[in-house]
């Protein structure tokens, strides 16, 4: 072979060594990456070429699913009371993904999960038409439904988050407003994409995609003075719920020469905990924080939860409370306010961990993992979280609680046949405190001595007359009729 054909020879053999080593690259290395790209169609196609397994609550099914028609992918999302379920399910789109259980169990619910490949299997040999997998909530209807409804009533904005304190099962998550998942499961251009961008925050300044039992964060005011009453047990300032503090009224806050003031005329000069809990004293709490100083008063904090994510699965975004402050912000942080603040979901935990002697459970609202023929794959078991509390503190904490509901500002969350132990909070808003304050209320219920629920709720209402607004008020109602239905469900 002469010189310019032997050239040639070992060229294009070059040419298909390169086009081998590529080929078995695509195939070999780059092959699960490029199938699981969201630009490949294919995955999309495939995700929607069967029916979607279902979100359940209470052994019935919050989700469905429908033939599309013109479309390339087969199935589509459906929901039952979608807005209501929205702050749990989040969306299932074809055309903008989805989110929440939608996204985090998406391997269950499409089938796609390698959990599922001998269920598959098995479907394929008998001829059957693959489904996807179920996931099976902790939810309870009615308390969702209770809470989406008094939120619904009272108008604004608002959440509301409830938990089973023994085992951290999250009961209720609601979020006010709110948006139906439905509007836009599909891909049309016309109607889903129009649904998809009326819901935007910069189209609709009300948010309602926002989920407020989870992701926003808000000053907890006076419901925040639990965990300070917790702290001053804790760290043995005081010993007892009756022990007269030491608490001048007026107080000036230290190394300032600002008075913090109380609300109305109540008996807050040397009041006990218990008092200063049945009347709100701001003097009280403001001064047991900043005896206690920051760092006590950090540590109780992220032993309830504070400064860190919590993943129920889905992401709820991390309560605050500063490492760095005076002994003045720290008395203002130590009343809810200043820079304290926290998820509606996070004040739920506060209410859980007291109602449960103290011992806090890691929320959670997915209880197992199903195939479509209900077997099961995944249990969820309950896990401890920490202790904030002794058993004894957690008991004197639930007596100062019981007379707040019993003759101080939480009297409408009082429910018959059972014990009831709360606390309000009206928290300060915009600058200066120039906008309407959110009222809050935390509480538990106790029946036979077993406490089945606790709960947190948040109303903004920007439209009440501000000296309408209290957490007694505007909140208890919803959190008692909250209550009140995982009692009756339990009966």
């Amino acid at each position: 072979m002469n010189k310019p054909l032997r050239r040639i020879a070992i060229f294009c053999g070059l040419l298909v060594l390169a086009l081998l080593i590529r080929d078995n690259w695509i195939q070999y290395v780059q092959a699960d990456e490029l199938r699981t790209d969201k630009n490949n169609r294919r995955v999309i196609i495939e995700r929607y070429s069967t029916p979607r397994g279902n979100i359940i609550v209470d052994g019935k099914a919050i989700t469905g699913f429908k033939e599309t028609t013109g479309s390339d992918f087969k199935y589509k999302r459906t929901y039952v009371n979608g807005p209501m379920w929205a702050p749990v399910t989040g969306y299932a789109s074809q055309a903008f993904g989805a989110t929440q259980l939608e996204s985090i169990e998406d391997g269950i619910l499409t089938g796609n999960d390698d959990r599922l490949f001998f269920r598959n299997t098995l479907d394929m040999i008998t001829g059957k038409e693959n489904k996807g997998g179920n996931v099976v909530t902790t939810l309870n209807a009615a308390a969702q439904k209770a809470a989406y409804d008094g939120l619904k009533a009272r108008g604004g904005k608002g959440a509301v988050a409830a938990i089973e304190p023994s085992t951290g099962k999250i009961l209720a998550l609601a979020s006010f407003p709110s948006y139906d998942p439905s509007s836009f499961a599909g891909n049309s251009t016309t109607t889903d994409t129009k649904a998809w961008t009326g819901l935007q925050k910069k189209n609709n300044p009300a948010d309602p995609m926002l989920n407020r039992a989870l992701r926003e964060v808000y000053p907890p005011g006076s419901t925040f003075k639990v965990v300070t009453a917790a702290a001053a047990l804790e760290h043995g300032l005081y010993t007892d719920a009756d022990e007269k503090t030491d608490s001048p009224d007026p107080w000036t806050m230290t190394g300032t020469n600002t008075k913090l003031p109380n609300e109305g005329n109540i008996p807050c000069k040397n009041a006990t905990l218990r008092v200063a809990l049945q009347y709100s004293c701001n003097t009280v709490f403001g001064k047991v924080g900043a005896d206690l100083g920051n760092e006590k008063m950090l540590e109780t904090a992220k032993a309830f939860g504070f400064t860190e994510e919590q993943f129920t699965p889905v992401r709820a975004t991390a309560s605050i409370f500063s490492d760095d402050m005076n002994p003045s912000q720290t008395a203002l942080s130590s009343i809810g306010q200043f820079n304290t603040a926290a998820t509606p979901l996070q004040m739920a935990m506060v209410a859980s961990a007291v109602a449960n002697g103290g011992t806090l459970m890691k929320p959670y609202m997915v209880d197992e993992l199903q195939t479509h023929n209900l077997d099961a794959i995944e249990k969820t078991d309950p896990e401890e979280l920490g202790k904030p509390l002794s058993a004894e503190n957690a008991q004197i904490l639930q007596s100062m609680m019981e007379t707040v509901v019993e003759k101080g500002t939480g009297t409408k969350a009082r429910i018959p046949n059972a014990t009831v132990g709360g606390k309000t909070g009206t928290a300060q808003h915009g600058v200066d405190n120039s906008e309407n304050p959110y009222a809050w209320f935390i509480s538990y219920a106790k029946v036979d001595d077993s406490a089945p629920v606790a709960v947190a709720v948040v109303v903004e209402d920007e439209n009440a007359v501000r000296d309408d607004i209290s957490g007694g008020g505007l909140a208890a109602p919803i959190a008692k009729s909250v209550m009140e239905a995982v009692i009756n469900s339990k009966k």
